[in-house]
């Protein structure tokens, strides 16, 4: 089997993340829920996890970040609780449903919403967030790659913006966490949503919100926390604001040791192999002349994603040709980014989506490759399907 499905989750982990999640069924209690040993094993292993994020996305305080179950629940924590009804926020057709429903939800609840249109090749309208400002512009929430073209956003210039009209800016780091270095603090970031299955390398159930100093915000669930337990109102202070309830210890567990494994790695060594896997496929299958290829390839930073579509067969068949009779694994249709595909022009056809991994090689990019060529090259292929 040939894995090419990472943007959707790592299924190609470090082998200590594994050993770290059995070893936790064996050595962690509830974290905060008592003194004895189990229970604070669990709590050093919280903390321990919190201070090797805050050191990969430079965070002075780690209490700034709290736990979550992924990056969707971050994004619907952070656009709860900071866009409120007569706001006004900003977003692009570059984001997945983990930004946009939220926002819809928003909208219905009387916020004013401003989506940035994209070129042909899916690159944001930068020049068009200028004139997006208003009165009441509160935030703007935007992707920093994404998960179908693999464009990555400039943060510097979006950043430039939010400063100087003082708003928000919320970021989702859902394809970029883990691949690419972030600085919260170079980058102007006020809110990190991020995710631990993805590029972190983690177990799923796992991910967490970064919110800086000086904003708080309102608990998106309350209930037990292990603290002041006779207030009826749930604490407010970070982390334990956004932990209502038990985290995913057993988890957690996985991702610190998949956090050890980045940090020793380096998060440019990761990126420098992913991305030259990436652009190896992309310039092989650009020979292929039914071969339609989407994002902007040439540019100098990317995500390692690369979609296409072949013959104008529909994605799903291409997909399942790979599954079925090469053993590719990889992911078609719609990406949960629907805007993005209107921009193309795929709502239709939808697209094939090919993510690498630090632990890809060359030889299953090249095998790859060749099996998008063989099916391009196949007219019997639809009548199959």
């Amino acid at each position: 089997m040939i894995y090419l499905d990472s943007s959707a989750t790592s299924f190609l982990k470090p082998p200590q993340v594994e050993e770290a999640v059995c070893k936790a069924f064996h050595t962690i209690g509830n974290a905060g829920r008592g003194a004895h040993a189990p229970t604070l094993s669990a709590s050093r292993l919280s903390y321990d996890t919190r201070e090797k994020l805050a050191d990969l996305f430079c965070i002075a305080d780690p209490s700034r970040i709290s736990f979550t179950c992924n990056a969707t629940e971050a994004l619907n924590i952070a656009i709860g609780a900071f866009i409120q009804p007569g706001d006004h926020a900003v977003t692009t057709v570059c984001e997945h449903n983990s930004v946009l429903r939220p926002l819809y939800r928003k909208e219905d609840e009387g916020v004013q919403l401003t989506i940035l249109p994209t070129d042909g090749k899916g690159r944001i309208s930068y020049e068009k967030l200028s004139k997006s400002c208003k009165k009441n512009t509160r935030a703007v929430v935007i992707t920093h790659a994404s998960n179908l073209t693999g464009n990555v956003t400039d943060l510097a210039k979006v950043s430039a913006f939010t400063k100087k009209h003082k708003l928000l800016l919320i970021v989702d780091a859902s394809q970029t966490a883990g691949a690419l270095p972030i600085d919260v603090e170079e980058m102007g970031i006020d809110v990190l949503c991020f995710t631990g299955h993805k590029g972190l390398l983690g177990p799923q159930g796992t991910g967490g919100i970064y919110i800086r100093k000086g904003l708080a915000a309102r608990p998106f669930k309350v209930g037990g926390s292990g603290m002041h337990s006779f207030d009826k109102k749930h604490p407010a202070e970070m982390p334990a604001a956004l932990e209502a309830g038990t985290v995913n210890g057993h988890g957690l567990a996985g991702l610190n040791a998949a956090l050890d494994f980045l940090k020793e790695t380096g998060i440019e060594a990761i990126h420098e192999k992913e991305d030259a896997l990436a652009r190896r496929f992309a310039q092989g299958v650009a020979q292929v002349p039914t071969v339609a290829l989407y994002g902007d390839l040439e540019a100098k930073l990317r995500a390692p994603i690369v979609s296409l579509n072949v013959n104008g067969m529909d994605s799903a068949v291409v997909s399942d040709i790979l599954w079925e009779d090469y053993k590719i694994c990889v992911r078609s249709g719609a990406h949960c980014a629907p805007l993005m595909h209107q921009a193309l022009g795929t709502v239709e056809q939808g697209a094939v989506r090919f993510s690498f991994s630090y632990f890809n090689t060359e030889e299953e990019v090249d095998a790859a490759i060749q099996a998008v060529r063989e099916i391009a090259q196949d007219n019997m292929w639809p009548a199959r399907f």
